[in-house]
């Protein structure tokens, strides 16, 4: 009888694992599209790159990796950051070490970048990660980095007003988010996906506000993951070195 009820408990365990996980797969199916990486940038050196000490645009994340190797540093992450040019140049606002290079641009245009709102990612003085729409940003002497893009993902806890859910426009895509804790997240997409649905993914985790970085020429270093990509040809590029 004690043998017979604990196959009983044992079934009724298992049965209670599988669906524990069903349940948690069919509230977020997207996240198994997603590689994420979370930084505490009370306790990690987060940095974004554009250029070289010889001036010369930094480009690939192998050339980051190189360059940060250079100054007896350990590259963890790096992601591309904001859309660019053709010639590299940042897109729309670019500041590094309270430098600014690039100024926030409010115009109208086409592509996703001009898909209104656009946003901005930065990082104060005090370590505080914000994102906000480009048309609540005011600069400061206080605001240490800043990368442009757009458009925006989730504002105040809404997906993109835009955003269509079902569409076929898919596409690799790469972006950014701030958690209730105050992290900072960062994610691509291992497959392509529409906006509406990479959007849902950062909304279903908690964030308030996050931003869409870029699209088809993503790419993210993550060796923690066995994730190593390090080509590309970018513009601003984030790194997350020890």
């Amino acid at each position: 009888m004690k043998r017979t009820s604990r196959f009983i408990l044992a079934g009724i365990g298992i049965f209670l694992s599988i669906a524990f996980i069903a349940i948690k797969f069919k509230q977020n199916p997207i996240e198994s599209k997603i590689l994420s990486y979370e930084v505490d940038l009370k306790k990690q050196d987060l940095q974004l790159y554009w250029k070289n000490d010889a001036g010369e645009i930094i480009g690939s994340l192998g050339n980051l990796k190189t360059y940060v190797e250079s100054k007896n540093r350990i590259l963890l992450f790096a992601m591309n950051g904001g859309m660019y040019l053709r010639d590299q140049r940042p897109q729309g606002l670019f500041i590094q070490n309270f430098e600014t290079y690039t100024l926030i641009d409010t115009s109208s245009g086409n592509g996703n970048f001009y898909l209104k709102p656009n946003g901005v990612f930065y990082i104060t003085d005090k370590n505080t990660p914000i994102i906000c729409m480009s048309t609540n940003f005011i600069e400061r002497e206080t605001i240490k980095f800043a990368t442009q893009s757009g458009p925006m993902l989730v504002i105040d806890g809404q997906i993109h007003p835009e955003f269509k859910e079902g569409s076929t426009n898919v596409n690799i895509r790469n972006g950014v988010g701030i958690l209730p804790n105050n992290k900072v997240i960062f994610a691509i997409t291992k497959e392509p996906i529409n906006l509406f649905d990479f959007a849902t993914y950062f909304q279903s985790i908690g964030c308030k506000n996050a931003l869409y970085l870029d699209g088809y020429v993503s790419r993210m270093y993550l060796p923690q993951k066995n994730w190593i990509q390090t080509d590309g040809n970018f513009g601003v590029m984030i790194g997350v070195t020890k």
